[in-house]
């Protein structure tokens, strides 16, 4: 039998921390929901979660010096995952309110997704599917077949400028190309909630869990 996994899922005030602690216990992962240094820079792997604001997260982070913990957590080589506005705080800047720099994990600017009220409504609220690209079909989506990737988004803005080598898999909300999931070395982030999509999204959390 392999061994447990210890996963840091960053406690920084913004994330549903308990629906992500849950899907990672059934993948047999144990989750540890912390923001003290030592538990962090001790774990296999760390999960930033994330629902709210950019700028109001990024307050949070540095406030409470977690910034430097993930940057240092990062430069470990050990696997990073962020979800939804965990994803996207790992970028250079956001839009939100006001332009607020991110971590610069990534290159690319999180930014309102462009949609004319007579076009629809945000925010993307839906069961999207989701693109693997040529750089991820063989990574977070192993296991899952086309048909498969079918994921829960919850989102209004959405990163731009992207890398193309950085983008893993794309969705589509009325016309509009979203980067979905993306990679950099040993950080990887989705724009949806894996915990709350069901087996697919249990199966990618267990992709990530494999490379910790």
């Amino acid at each position: 039998m392999s061994e447990m996994k210890n996963i840091v899922v960053l406690d920084y005030g913004l994330g549903n921390v308990r629906s992500v602690s849950n899907a990672l216990s059934a993948v047999g992962a144990n989750p540890q929901v912390s923001r003290n240094e030592t538990n962090i820079l001790q774990a296999d792997g760390l999960l930033i979660p994330g629902v709210g604001a950019f700028p109001h997260a990024m307050e949070r982070l540095v406030e409470a010096g977690l910034g430097e913990q993930i940057r240092r957590f990062i430069d470990s080589g050990r696997p990073v995952l962020g979800i939804c506005l965990g994803m996207q705080l790992l970028f250079e800047q956001g839009t939100e309110f006001a332009l607020t720099k991110g971590l610069g994990v990534i290159a690319g600017t999180v930014d309102r997704i462009p949609i004319r009220p007579d076009e629809g409504r945000l925010p993307h609220i839906a069961w999207s599917r989701v693109r693997a690209t040529k750089h991820g079909s063989d990574k977070l989506f192993a296991g899952l077949c086309e048909d498969e990737l079918r994921f829960y988004f919850v989102h209004s803005y959405a990163a731009i400028g992207v890398p193309v080598e950085h983008v893993m898999g794309t969705a589509e909300y009325l016309g509009q190309e979203i980067v979905a999931v993306v990679q950099c070395g040993n950080v990887w982030g989705t724009q949806f909630h894996p915990e709350k999509s069901g087996p697919s999204g249990l199966r990618l959390l267990k992709n990530f869990i494999s490379y910790c």
